[in-house]
């Protein structure tokens, strides 16, 4: 049968395929960009007659109907492998369950815990021989996954993209349900660079040299890095997440354009159309980020951001006390590979001290994390610790070495007091 006859006889209402899911399934969302919402809460519409069904996602943009209300628990529920803003947003409605996972172990949480037997996502058009591309988002990890279910769910959105890799696409004669509904992608639209960003960029971009391969993560930092870097030549791109700075050093020409590798672009409308130039490669984040891979490319840099860190260099990027504010992420592969990679170096920034709502401060940097707060990268993964107040290589030093290179970081009103109690706990002495 040609594929065009089989998408005729596949292709249904977003009600038609919800009624596909039966209780006790497990069922994969796609994540971020990538999740066919109006399959996703016609689902969650049928929260009455269904028991135990189980949605699985990753940093969902989509506002999803099961998200917003503690009726669903028990019917129609959800588990994510990291918080985005509207899972954390909702996370006091007792619906949603935050998981922790490393991006670069989370196919084996999705196949060896979860197990999931249906996936619904997101598709574009088909193409002239039927197959059908996850979009700028998709590829992470759908691809994989349609491999492990029993049942595929697509919906159809002209807004997604026809994106270039591999594990990029699915076939027409491959999936058992068909929808459309045609809706603009969400833009993620990055923070301004401010001059605190700068000056920590400042202390980055002349430990970069030409050919070195980025990962860069989500923030101002990252991007003030990355538009930085017009002096450098010959880079190259292996990162979960391909943003609109990244974009514009290939255009430039500062990366290679054989070279860009990536999980996921995330960004506004112009680095979606990017995909289209067939430049970036997506594949799934697994197979991307793992030290494995990535520490084995010659000039590894890895640059993300945290939030706090304690004096002999324990960071902490995930959770505020121990309530969940985001996940693990790909944080720690790429640190990881970063160190392991021959002449790559790993970065993590954040500024020295924080607003809170009374309008007084708090350093970042303490002696030990607050109660509650998870170590994201250990001590003994971390290299260069990066604020507006300077840079401290911890990588292999003496404990000593590491806390009086954080104190020195530290903004200049906690320093002393740092000190102090650096020395009443026995980690320096007088």
């Amino acid at each position: 049968m040609a594929w065009r006859e089989m998408f005729d006889e596949k292709f249904m209402t977003a009600e038609e395929a919800a009624k596909m899911i039966n209780s006790g399934d497990v069922v994969w969302v796609g994540a971020l960009t990538s999740g066919a919402p109006q399959v996703v809460d016609a689902v969650t519409d049928r929260y009455e007659e269904l028991e135990n069904v189980r949605l699985v996602g990753d940093f969902s943009l989509t506002e999803y109907k099961c998200f917003k209300s503690s009726k669903y628990k028990g019917h129609v529920s959800y588990d994510t492998l990291f918080l985005g803003t509207y899972e954390r947003a909702y996370l006091k409605e007792g619906n949603i369950r935050p998981n922790i996972v490393k991006f670069a172990d989370s196919y084996k949480a999705i196949s060896e815990v979860y197990k999931p037997n249906v996936m619904i996502c997101e598709v574009t058009e088909p193409d002239e021989e039927g197959y059908m591309y996850y979009g700028c988002t998709g590829v992470a990890w759908n691809g994989k996954v349609a491999d492990i279910v029993d049942k595929i769910i697509v919906q159809i959105n002209n807004c997604q993209k026809k994106v270039s890799g591999w594990k990029h696409r699915i076939h027409v004669k491959d999936v058992d349900a068909i929808c459309r509904h045609d809706h603009p992608v969400y833009e993620y639209i990055q923070p301004p660079v401010t001059e605190r960003d700068q000056i920590m960029a400042g202390y980055i971009l002349p430990l970069i040299p030409d050919g070195a391969t980025l990962q860069i993560g989500i923030g101002g930092v990252a991007n003030a890095v990355a538009y930085g870097l017009t002096d450098k030549k010959h880079l190259g791109v292996q990162t979960e997440m391909l943003t609109e700075s990244l974009m514009h050093l290939t255009k430039q020409g500062i990366v290679d354009k054989d070279r860009v590798v990536a999980a996921f672009i995330l960004g506004n409308e112009e680095t979606y159309d990017f995909a289209l130039t067939g430049i970036p490669q997506l594949g799934p984040v697994d197979e991307i980020i793992s030290p494995s891979v990535a520490g084995q490319i010659p000039n590894f840099i890895a640059i993300n951001g945290c939030m706090m860190a304690d004096l002999t260099g324990q960071i902490c990027s995930e959770t505020v006390g121990h309530r969940q504010y985001s996940g693990t992420g790909g944080q720690l592969d790429c640190i990881r590979s970063g160190n392991m990679s021959p002449g790559g170096k790993s970065f993590l920034c954040m500024p020295s001290r924080k607003k809170m709502k009374d309008g007084t401060y708090h350093s970042t940097i303490t002696l030990n994390l607050p109660a509650g707060e998870i170590v994201t990268v250990p001590r003994t993964d971390v290299m260069y610790v990066v604020t507006e107040q300077g840079i401290a290589n911890l990588y292999n030093r003496p404990i000593e070495e590491r806390v009086e290179a954080m104190i020195s970081i530290a903004h200049p009103n906690f320093r002393e007091q740092l000190r102090k109690e650096a020395i009443e706990a026995g980690l320096l002495r007088e």
